[in-house]
C-alpha cells in the first residue's frame, strides 16, 4: 500500500506528541509509586471518564464490531450493549464506594475486605492471574487487530507491526506513568473520533456503496439493520439479547465493563480527586462508550457487506495475506483502503492511538498489580518508592513482549472476546455482593475463579472432552454461570466469615447499605464492635442508575432511527432522552458523596 507524505507526515506527528508527554511527564512520574500508577490521586473527572473511553477505543474493537455486525446484524451488538447495566451499576453505586476505601489498587481490596492467609494468597495469585495472564491475552487481542492492519495496509508481516506498534506505546508507558497514559488517551480519543467518524461519512458515499440510501436498501445490508434480534428466531433473540440482559452483564466479568467496578476502571476512579469525580468521570465514560462511538463502526461493516459480501471476497482482495488470519473482522480494515491521501492518514493514525491508548493502559494497570500487589507485598515488603516504580517500568516492556508473542497465534477479535467472557462467567456475581453482604470471604472469590477457570477449559472447543463440542456456546455460558454460582455459594456458607474487626473497619469505611450486612450489625452489638450508622440511599442511586440506563439506550437508538431516517421515532426517543437528563439532574442533587 502507497501512503502519500502527508499521510506519513500526519502519522510520524502524532508519534512524536505521544513521545514528548511521555517526557514531559516522566520526572513527576517518578516520584513515587503513588503518582506513578495513580497520578498522585488528583486527576479531574473530565480527563478520567475520556481516558476510560480511549482505553476500550481499542484498535480491535472496530474490527470486533465489524465482525458481529457481518454474522448477526447490528443487534448482534447487544453481547456488549449489555454491559451499559453493568457500567450504570459502577457509576451509581460502586464508584463511591471504590473511593472511599482508599486502596491503591483493587487488589489490595482483598486484604482490606477479607483476613486471614487465604486473602493474602488471593491477593497475590489475582496480581499474576490478572496482571499478567488475563492482561496479556486481552493485549494481545488489540495486538492482533493491529497485525490485521499491518497485514490489510502496509503488506506487513504480524511481528514487524508487533514491534513498530509496541515501541512508542511502551516508551511513554514506561516514562510517564498513568499520567502520561492519561493525558495522551485525552489526545489519542479525539483523533480516533475524528478518524471514525470522517471514515464512515467517506466510505458510506463511495460510487460502489452509493450513499447512505443505497447502503440500507442493498440486499446484503436490509436484513442486518434490526435493533433488537427477531422475536420469531427465537434461538438468535434468546442469544443476542435475553442471555446478555438477563444473564451476562451480571455474572461475567469482562475488561472495562467488570461488576462492581474493577480492573483499569478502578484505577481511575482511585485516582481521582474525590468521590463526585469518580462518579463523574464513570458516568461520562459509560455515555459516551455505549451512546457516542458505535454507529461510525457500524455503518462501515455494513458498507462492507456491499464490497465485500463473504470471507472469499475479502481472500480475493488480499490473496497475501495468511489464511490463519482471515475473518469477518477484516471488513474494517479492508474498507479503509479506499480512503484518499491525509484522511487515510489521520485514520491510520486514530487506529494507532485507539491500540496506544488500550496497550498504554493495560501495561501500566498490569505493571501496579505486579509492583504492589505481588512485588512489595510478597516479595520486598521494604521496597522504596524509586524500587516500585523501576519494578513497574521493567514489568511494563516484559508484559509488551508476552502480549506480542501471544498475539501472533491467535487468529480473531470475537474469538478471543468469547474466550474472555468464558473464563470470567459465574465470577461477576461475586463482585457485586461482596460489598453488601457481609459472609462472603475469601474462599468464596477462590472457588469461583477457580470453577469458572475449570469449566472454561472443559468447554473450549479445541482444548475439552469431545463430549461437551455439542453444547452450543450460549448454553455452555449458562451452565458455567450456574455452577460456578452454586460452587462459591456453597463454599462462602460452610467456610469460616471475616475477621469480624476486618469487617468492622470495611464497613465503616466504606458504609455500604443494603440488609446483607444485618447479620453482622447484630453480632457487632453483640461483640461491642461499632459500626458506622450514617450510609447513603439505596433508592436514590438505584433510581440515577435505571435514568442512566435510559438515557444512554435512548440515545444510541435515537442515532440510529435518524441515520436509518425514521425520523418520527427518533424524534420520540430523543424527547425520551432529555426527559432522563431533566430527572437525572434532578436526582444527581440528592446523591450524598
Amino acid at each position: 500500500m502507497h501512503l502519500a507524505s502527508l499521510d506519513w507526515i500526519i502519522i510520524i506527528s502524532f508519534f512524536v506528541v505521544f513521545l514528548l508527554i511521555g517526557i514531559k511527564v516522566s520526572k513527576k512520574a517518578g516520584t513515587s509509586s503513588k503518582e506513578f500508577f495513580l497520578s498522585g490521586r488528583n486527576m479531574p473527572w473530565w480527563l478520567l471518564g475520556i481516558s476510560m473511553v480511549a482505553t476500550t477505543f481499542s484498535a480491535d474493537t472496530p474490527n470486533l464490531v465489524t465482525d458481529i455486525v457481518r454474522q448477526n446484524g447490528v443487534a448482534g451488538n447487544w453481547v456488549w450493549w449489555a454491559f451499559l447495566i453493568t457500567g450504570m451499576l459502577t457509576v451509581f453505586v460502586y464508584a463511591k464506594l471504590w473511593r472511599k476505601s482508599g486502596v491503591l489498587t483493587d487488589l489490595e481490596f482483598y486484604e482490606t475486605r477479607y483476613s486471614g492467609k487465604e486473602a493474602a494468597f488471593l491477593r497475590g495469585f489475582r496480581a499474576i492471574y490478572l496482571g499478567v495472564f488475563f492482561n496479556v491475552m486481552i493485549m494481545a487481542s488489540v495486538s492482533l487487530a493491529a497485525i490485521k492492519i499491518g497485514e490489510v495496509m502496509f503488506g506487513l508481516e504480524p511481528w514487524k507491526t508487533i514491534v513498530y506498534a509496541s515501541v512508542i506505546t511502551v516508551a511513554y508507558s514506561s516514562m510517564g506513568g498513568l499520567r502520561g497514559v492519561i493525558l495522551t488517551d485525552f489526545l489519542q480519543f479525539l483523533v480516533a473520533m475524528v478518524g471514525s467518524i470522517a471514515a464512515a461519512i467517506y466510505i458510506v458515499n463511495l460510487p460502489e456503496v452509493g450513499g447512505l440510501t443505497e447502503l440500507l436498501a442493498h440486499e446484503n445490508v436490509k436484513d442486518k439493520l434490526d435493533l433488537i434480534p427477531d422475536f420469531n428466531n427465537r434461538e438468535l433473540f434468546i442469544t443476542l439479547l435475553v442471555i446478555p440482559i438477563a444473564v451476562q452483564w451480571w455474572s461475567v466479568w469482562y475488561p472495562g465493563a467488570e461488576p462492581g467496578g474493577g480492573g483499569y476502571i478502578a484505577q481511575r476512579m482511585l485516582s481521582a480527586k474525590d468521590e463526585k469525580n469518580a462518579v463523574s468521570a464513570t458516568l461520562l465514560f459509560n455515555i459516551t462508550h455505549y451512546a457516542l462511538r458505535p454507529w461510525p463502526w457500524i455503518l462501515i461493516a455494513l458498507a462492507s457487506l456491499v464490497v465485500f459480501p463473504d470471507l472469499d471476497a475479502i481472500r480475493t482482495a488480499f490473496p497475501n495475506i495468511s489464511e490463519g488470519k482471515i475473518g469477518n473482522d477484516l471488513g474494517y480494515s479492508a474498507m479503509l483502503l479506499s480512503l484518499p491521501a491525509g484522511l487515510l492518514g489521520v485514520v491510520i493514525a486514530s487506529l494507532i492511538a485507539a491500540f496506544m491508548s488500550t496497550i498504554s493502559t493495560h501495561l501500566n494497570w498490569g505493571s501496579s498489580y505486579i509492583a504492589y500487589d505481588f512485588y512489595q507485598r510478597f516479595v520486598k515488603p521494604e521496597a522504596s518508592e524509586k524500587e516500585l516504580v523501576n519494578v513497574g517500568r521493567i514489568s511494563t516492556v516484559l508484559l509488551m513482549v508476552f502480549a506480542g508473542l501471544f498475539a501472533l497465534v491467535l487468529t480473531s477479535a470475537y474469538n478471543a472476546f468469547q474466550i474472555l467472557l468464558s473464563i470470567g462467567a459465574g465470577t461477576g456475581s461475586i463482585f457485586i455482593l461482596r460489598w453488601f453482604w457481609w459472609r462472603i470471604n475469601a474462599y468464596s472469590e477462590i472457588a469461583g475463579m477457580t470453577m469458572s477457570f475449570i469449566l472454561a477449559l472443559l468447554f473450549n472447543k479445541d482444548i475439552g472432552p469431545e463430549i461437551f463440542s455439542s453444547i452450543p456456546d450460549d448454553y455452555k455460558l449458562l451452565l458455567s454461570v450456574g455452577i460456578t454460582t452454586v460452587t462459591w455459594l456453597l463454599v462462602t456458607l460452610t467456610t469460616r466469615p471475616t475477621d469480624y474487626k476486618k469487617l468492622a473497619t470495611f464497613f465503616n469505611s466504606v458504609r455500604p447499605y443494603g440488609m446483607g450486612w444485618n447479620g453482622f450489625k447484630k453480632i457487632a452489638k453483640t461483640e461491642g464492635i461499632a459500626l458506622e450508622s450514617k450510609i447513603g440511599s439505596f433508592s436514590i442511586d438505584l433510581l440515577a442508575m435505571f435514568l442512566g440506563i435510559v438515557i444512554v439506550y435512548a440515545a444510541l437508538f435515537a442515532t440510529g432511527m435518524f441515520i436509518y431516517g425514521n425520523i418520527t421515532t427518533a424524534l420520540i426517543l430523543s424527547g425520551i432522552t432529555l426527559i432522563g437528563v431533566l430527572l437525572l439532574m434532578k436526582t444527581w442533587k440528592k446523591l450524598t458523596f
